[in-house]
């Protein structure tokens, strides 16, 4: 079972908080995914695109178990949960978001699986640059 334990690195850089926290100004927009969570050893994936003013509510993509959701969710709660062999939920450093969340959240959709959707979009936004998948 899961214990409660303080994360030892941040889940949010100092400029994902403003974003997270200006998109949660604008609330009700189709934002571009800030930042993504991930379970290191399980099932677990969290796309947030706003931070409510509170510094605890965002609102993104999650999915836990099947289906993928819309919804809000505590980064209270994710940078508190302990993991087995002392992992924590960890910020994915090599995301960065092509589309806004809509796109993401109708490709988790079809596909039953938010990473294999950014999977299909970041390959579909580096072919539409040009460069390679």
């Amino acid at each position: 079972m899961s214990k409660i334990a303080q994360n030892p690195m941040p889940l949010l850089a100092p400029d994902q908080r403003e974003q997270l926290l200006a998109n949660g100004r604008r609330s009700g927009r189709d934002h571009v995914p800030v930042v993504k969570f991930f379970n290191p050893v399980g099932i677990g994936t969290w796309l947030a695109t706003e931070l409510d003013a509170d510094g605890d509510i965002m609102f993104g993509l999650t999915q836990l178990n099947d289906p993928p959701e819309l919804g809000s969710f505590s980064l209270e709660e994710l940078a508190t949960l302990e993991l087995p062999f002392d992992m924590h939920i960890e910020r994915d450093f090599f995301f960065t978001a092509a589309y806004p969340l809509s796109a993401y959240a109708e490709a988790a959709r079809r596909t039953g699986s938010i990473t294999t959707a950014i999977r299909i979009l970041s390959n579909g936004a580096r072919a539409e640059r040009g460069e390679g998948a």
